[in-house]
């Protein structure tokens, strides 16, 4: 199993050590390697449970995280937030406390549209594991997103081995007038720059990410050989890029002030005046000869990236959303006690 993770919490990536993060990739191959020869897997969560809550939909958290428990003999309660007295008013503190001692590990997914003022969710997340005796792990708020980092740098080095100081990029893409929190685009320069990749997120200039994740990301640049830069010229940056991420965020001054405060439709047309800001097959031949297209799903094809590049050779965006099931029963099996 690795380093011992039982009782830990998930919050971000950033709060683990690179032993803790390299044990559950390990761990994550041991389990694909299991389901791809067909063995049959060991109940390691044989009559453990574990607490799905949601206050936000989602499509592939929920199932990924489901089929793991089933897969190592556990049980997923899928809770849909609104249907608890937290929305009511309870004290947080009293429901984690209480599924403290109904279950093994309690997930979370808060925030992922804009409920909330910048930071609090993450403040939520932390309040939880403070009172909770069993882990907490985050399923997806405004800021971070966990479990699909490990997910995604599973899938870097899956396939391209030699990934160290190869070029990521992560490119600010139109979405349609969906308007997406920097989860995914935090945690992935976060995690990429952890293992020494060279990220470069090429954006137009209201679109730069949130300050305290590019220190983040410096330092960890600076302790894995890798880089982080940011950009704001599309087809210059993606020449050469080795793996090129499209994806929609808020403009700065939202994710610093939050969305009621900057207004919805003064959002949208900061957004709206960059519609041309999608990856086309145009730009993908400017990539490397050996490169891969990802997203963490769910794309807004048309919008974001074309149809023809999404289903092109170079996708790997069902290969990445596949990874989440073993990076997931990974994170499980090691923090539930």
């Amino acid at each position: 199993m690795g380093k011992n993770l039982k009782g830990k919490d998930l919050i971000t990536t950033q709060d683990w050590d690179r032993e803790e993060l390299d044990s559950i990739l390990e761990l994550a191959r041991d389990f694909k390697r299991m389901k791809y020869s067909k063995m049959e897997f060991p109940p390691i969560l044989k009559n453990k449970t574990f607490f799905g809550v949601f206050y936000n939909k989602s499509t592939r958290t929920r199932a990924s995280f489901e089929a793991a428990m089933t897969l190592l003999h556990g049980h997923m309660q899928y809770i849909e937030a609104e249907t608890t007295r937290a929305v009511e008013g309870e004290a947080i503190k009293d429901v984690v406390r209480v599924y403290s001692r109904y279950g093994d590990a309690i997930g979370i997914r808060i925030g992922t549209k804009h409920e909330f003022p910048p930071g609090k969710t993450t403040e939520f997340l932390r309040e939880c594991a403070k009172y909770a005796t069993i882990p907490v792990i985050n399923m997806a708020n405004d800021e971070y997103h966990p479990c699909q980092a490990l997910a995604d740098i599973l899938t870097v080095q899956e396939k391209m081995p030699k990934f160290e100081k190869k070029k990521f990029v992560i490119m600010w893409a139109y979405s349609g007038g969906n308007i997406r929190t920097p989860c995914s685009i935090n945690e992935e320069a976060l995690i990429m720059t952890r293992y020494g990749l060279d990220v470069t997120i090429v954006c137009p200039p209201e679109f730069v990410p949130d300050p305290k994740i590019i220190d983040f990301c410096k330092k960890n640049a600076d302790e894995s050989g890798g880089s982080i830069k940011i950009e704001h010229s599309l087809k210059n940056t993606i020449e050469g890029a080795n793996f090129v991420f499209p994806r929609s965020w808020t403009t700065t001054e939202c994710i610093l002030k939050g969305l009621k405060k900057v207004g919805e439709q003064e959002e949208l047309k900061i957004h709206q005046k960059y519609k041309d800001w999608r990856l086309t097959m145009e730009l993908v031949e400017l990539m490397d000869k050996k490169s891969y297209i990802m997203h963490v799903m769910p794309v807004f094809r048309g919008f974001e990236a074309d149809d023809d590049v999404m289903d092109s050779e170079k996708s790997i965006i069902i290969d990445q959303a596949e990874n989440r099931l073993y990076a997931q029963m990974a994170i499980l099996a090691s923090v539930i006690e």
